[in-house]
């Protein structure tokens, strides 16, 4: 099944998300090559196809998982949520219509 995993950046985490980043995208490339994400980027703060990190208010990934149990363990070992990127986070289900 699909899930949203959402972080929504805490005040002033421009720089634990640049230090966190490499780590979370090698993290998520792992999801890309198993084939389970739909999805998945920042959140700007302006209508910007290149936003600066300080633009950036969080993260969003759609992916395949087995529970909403395991979303749950694999996000909250993300490098985001460990470095504390993020003051909220949350995991829901997500049922694709289209394409």
């Amino acid at each position: 099944m699909l899930y949203i995993l959402e972080g929504t950046d805490a005040p002033n985490a421009t720089e634990r998300r640049a230090q966190a980043r490499p780590a979370h995208l090698a993290r998520v490339q792992q999801l890309v090559e198993a084939g389970r994400v739909v999805v998945g980027g920042p959140i700007p703060a302006v209508d910007s196809n290149d936003p600066s990190a300080g633009e950036v208010v969080g993260s969003v990934i759609i992916a395949e998982f087995d529970s909403l149990e395991s979303a749950r363990a694999w996000w909250s070992l993300d490098p985001y949520v460990l470095l504390h990127v993020f003051q909220k986070t949350s995991v829901r289900p997500f049922r694709q219509v289209v394409p």
